[in-house]
Formats: C-alpha cells, sequence, structure tokens
C-alpha cells in the first residue's frame, strides 16, 4: 500500500495554550465538565491544566469550536479576548508596550510572535496604510472561526491599550464565513468585517503607524528584546533538536514498519546506543518520542477525510487495523472513527 503523505506533517505548530486554557475557565465558570471536551480535541487534563505545556495549534482551534457549541456561544473567540487580561500574552505583550511608537511595536510582535503561536505568522506593512495581517502555517485556516477571532480582537485591543486610545480600524477582513457582522462585535471595532475574505486584516489610517506609546521604554525594551531572542533561539533549537531530527526519519519510515530504534539511529548517522544518551541528555526516550509523534500524526491523518482509516494505520506503520485502534483509544479516548465523526467541520 502506498500514499502520498498529507504536507507539513514534520513541523506541528505549538502554541502557549492561553486561549484554550481561557475557553477552560470559562466552561468550569458555566459548571461544566472540561474533560469530554479535551478528549475529544486530542487533548488532556495534564496539558490543560499546566501553563508551562505548549499546546499542538490543531488541537487548540478544535478544542475551542467544541467549548462553543458546549457553551452556545457562537463568538466565543470574540468574548475571549474582549476580556482576558492582555498581560497574560506574557514577555512577548511586554516587548511590545514598551515600544517607542505602534509602528515599532507591530514590528515587534512580527518578529516574536512565533514565541507565542507557531501556527499564526504576523506580517505587517505600513504602507499606503497601516496592515496586519495572519498567516496560518501547517494549520487548516477554513478550519478555525474562533483563534482567528480572538487574535484579530486582542490585536485590535492590543493597539488600543499602548496607544492609549480609542483606535478604530478602517477595514477588517476574516477567511472564515459568518452571514453578517454580529451587532456586539462591530460595536467594538467600530466598523464591520468582510468575511469569506481572500485574507486575515486589520486596516489602520497611515498616520496611526507613528503614535507614541504611553509605556514606552527604551531601557526596558531593550532587556525585554533580549530575553525574547533568546526565547525564540531556544525555542527553535527545541525544533531542531535530537527529537526534532528523530521525528522528520520516523515520518519516512513509519509506512515501511522499519521505525525500530536501531534503523533511526542508522538514518541519523549514530549508533543505537548514542541515540539513546542523546535522548536521554533531553529528558527522552525513543519509545516516548515515537508514541507521542504516532499520536500527533494520527490526529492529523485522520482529519484528511480522503484518507480510509486502514491507510492511516499503514502510514503509521501499525500492520493491523486492530492495533492502531488500541493505540489511538489509549490515547484519545475515542476510537479513530470516532473523533473523525466528532472532527467533522
Amino acid at each position: 500500500m502506498s500514499s502520498d503523505q498529507p504536507q507539513g506533517l514534520r513541523s506541528i505548530p505549538s502554541a502557549t495554550g492561553g486561549i484554550a486554557r481561557l475557553a477552560c475557565a470559562r466552561l468550569r465558570e458555566h459548571g461544566m465538565d472540561i474533560a469530554p471536551l479535551l478528549t475529544k480535541a486530542g487533548l488532556t487534563l495534564e496539558e490543560a491544566n499546566d501553563p508551562a505545556i505548549r499546546l499542538e495549534v490543531r488541537a487548540q482551534v478544535r478544542f475551542l469550536e467544541l467549548a462553543a457549541e458546549a457553551l452556545e456561544d457562537d463568538l466565543l473567540g470574540f468574548h475571549l479576548a474582549r476580556n482576558f487580561d492582555l498581560r497574560e500574552i506574557g514577555l512577548l505583550y511586554y516587548v511590545i508596550a514598551s515600544s517607542e511608537q505602534l509602528e515599532e511595536a507591530l514590528q515587534n510582535a512580527v518578529r516574536f510572535g512565533r514565541i507565542t503561536n507557531e501556527g499564526v505568522r504576523l506580517q505587517v506593512a505600513m504602507e499606503p496604510t497601516v496592515m496586519i495581517a495572519l498567516e496560518y502555517i501547517n494549520v487548516d485556516r477554513l478550519a478555525d472561526k474562533h483563534q482567528a477571532e480572538f487574535l484579530l480582537i486582542a490585536l485590535v485591543r492590543l493597539c488600543r491599550q499602548v496607544t492609549d486610545s480609542r483606535l478604530a480600524p478602517v477595514g477588517l477582513k476574516a477567511r472564515h464565513f459568518r452571514n453578517h457582522t454580529p451587532a456586539e462585535i462591530r460595536k467594538f471595532l467600530g466598523c464591520d468585517i468582510e468575511f469569506s475574505s481572500d485574507a486575515d486584516e486589520i486596516i489602520f489610517p497611515k498616520q496611526f503607524a507613528a503614535l507614541p506609546l504611553t509605556g514606552h521604554d527604551p531601557f526596558l525594551n531593550t532587556l525585554l528584546r533580549r530575553y525574547a531572542e533568546e526565547a525564540l533561539q531556544t525555542q527553535t533549537s527545541s525544533r531542531e533538536s535530537i527529537r526534532a531530527d528523530v521525528e522528520k526519519v520516523l515520518t519516512g519510515l513509519l509506512p515501511h514498519g522499519r521505525a525500530g530504534a536501531s534503523e533511526v539511529a542508522r538514518k541519523l548517522g549514530m549508533s543505537p546506543r548514542t541515540l539513546s544518551r542523546k535522548l536521554r541528555d533531553q529528558d527522552a526516550t525513543y519509545i516516548e518520542i515515537l508514541d507521542r509523534f504516532r499520536a500527533a500524526l494520527a490526529r492529523r491523518y485522520l482529519t484528511e477525510r480522503e484518507l480510509p482509516v486502514s491507510e492511516v494505520a499503514w502510514l503509521l506503520g501499525y500492520n493491523e487495523l486492530s492495533s492502531f485502534t488500541h493505540a489511538f483509544k489509549r490515547w484519545t479516548g475515542l476510537t479513530p472513527r470516532q473523533f473523525r465523526t466528532s472532527n467533522v467541520a
């Protein structure tokens, strides 16, 4: 059996998970059990409860959708973005807030945004207007509504807060579908959103770029930018670590049933003992990486609805569909078909 693998599987983007955890808090406020929703999204309680654990962006998108359904809140992303403390963004917020002008603040957001969310890249242009755009990386944009609306609204809030002004966009676009701009979103923004657009963009008048920031602190900004550069480098190094090398090799070996530690080590040009030692230095084992990577790929493959479940099992190196089903149920609490059904858009 053979198949063309879906693109982008070697890069499974992660995020700090702040949006998902805000949704968890909202669900708990309403007395709802978050565990079943987390399971359907491919997440665990441990991941949801520990802010130090990064979450897969695709899982966060799915969880927000499930949370919105449970809360019967079709504007969940907007409501979460409107009410949370912007300081919860963390280091990125303080780098932005200590900048000199809005233009510099937005450039810092572009530079360091990946610290917060690897699945969404910010782009900024200053001519002929101030344009802030979102570009999705290895994440299905059209499957997302609530995270996208959260990010767009949070960006508008951020621009307003750091300039201590009521900035009103002259235009805002979103790729996902809505029949119209909900009244409370229009009231917040001061304009309509162009839904089903070809881009995700916020547009401000050009003169806004020169607006001074009320929290400008050149010494603090220099210090925080250094911390942010270190955080970005650490994140990049982690991506390029021996774990990432193993995952890259596994993608090609799994469909052929040759994903043993010795074969992976051979592909990496080292002995199995050296591989084991290098992984141990990163507090990891080969079995742990194999299991977690299979689980992540399984969730990703199952969103490709043209792939039969039997072929997904083959792509992951399982000779028997029953073995894959057993493993997937251990990972998520659901069978592959139940997971696929629960993820129908």
